[in-house]
């Protein structure tokens, strides 16, 4: 074969080899390709899916932020933090008061609900509360207007002899700080006082006096059978001198003394 011929025909088939080793290439990144596009299709399958606002969505994630915010109100107004347990919100009250004389460390203990009808414009401050939950009742919870049985104790017949009122909510209760008092505490600090009072204002005697006796007797009945005393704190929680009392037991208490 002449040279010319055998170098044309060289070239042709170098060119045919170069086209084969494109084509080959083409295939090879096609197939790539088609499997990066394959994976990416499976991951996409996988991966959670975002929902478009379609109304339903949108309702339900509105009435769950309503109900978070529902929530939020609900503990604010109790006070309350998250897992805790709301206090009851109690309106009426019966505190002890011990009419008859008493020395403690000097001082006389003495104070009637007649006492309290003598002081300064019918009004005095409840001091002396030393007991923690007693105290709490004070401070936090005892509000403006809030109705009060006063209650003799310690004496011959105890039991309830008047009406009184809230007229100034808690703050600090100076005995603690006075060291000739019977309640003074030394580890009371004044910048952050450990016991509270509130002042409460006479308002009138019971028209008759409603023994601890007949008390306990209606307790024990209601307690059996059921009825608004079953769960009255005078006899559940006998020795807190600050006692909060629902609104049906107070209602109940009051058609006692027509008795």
């Amino acid at each position: 074969m002449p040279t010319n011929a055998r170098k044309t025909q060289n070239l042709v088939s170098l060119s045919l080899l170069l086209l084969q080793l494109q084509a080959l290439d083409i295939t090879t990144v096609e197939t790539q390709l088609k499997v990066t596009q394959s994976n990416q299709h499976l991951v996409a399958c996988n991966m959670p899916r975002k929902r478009k606002s379609d109304g339903k969505v949108s309702k339900a994630n509105g009435s769950a932020k309503k109900q978070k915010e529902s929530s939020v109100k609900i503990m604010a107004n109790t006070g309350q933090s998250n897992g805790e347990t709301a206090k009851p919100a109690y309106s009426c009250w019966l505190v002890k008061s011990e009419p008859g004389t008493r020395m403690e460390k000097g001082v006389d203990m003495k104070f009637s609900f007649d006492d309290l009808e003598a002081s300064p414009d019918q009004t005095a401050c409840w001091d002396g509360v030393r007991n923690y939950q007693a105290r709490n009742f004070l401070r936090d919870q005892m509000k403006k207007d809030h109705d009060v049985f006063f209650y003799h104790s310690n004496c011959k017949e105890p039991g309830i002899v008047g009406l009184c009122k809230v007229v100034k909510e808690g703050y600090p209760d100076h005995t603690q700080f006075d060291p000739k008092d019977p309640h003074y505490d030394s580890s009371s600090p004044r910048d952050n006082p450990r016991w509270f009072m509130v002042d409460v204002k006479y308002i009138r005697p019971l028209k008759h006096f409603i023994s601890l006796a007949s008390l306990k007797k209606i307790h024990q009945q209601h307690a059996a059978n059921g009825g608004p005393l079953k769960n009255l704190a005078l006899f559940t929680k006998a020795r807190l001198s600050v006692q909060p009392l629902t609104q049906e037991e107070w209602d109940f208490i009051l058609t006692l003394e027509k008795k």
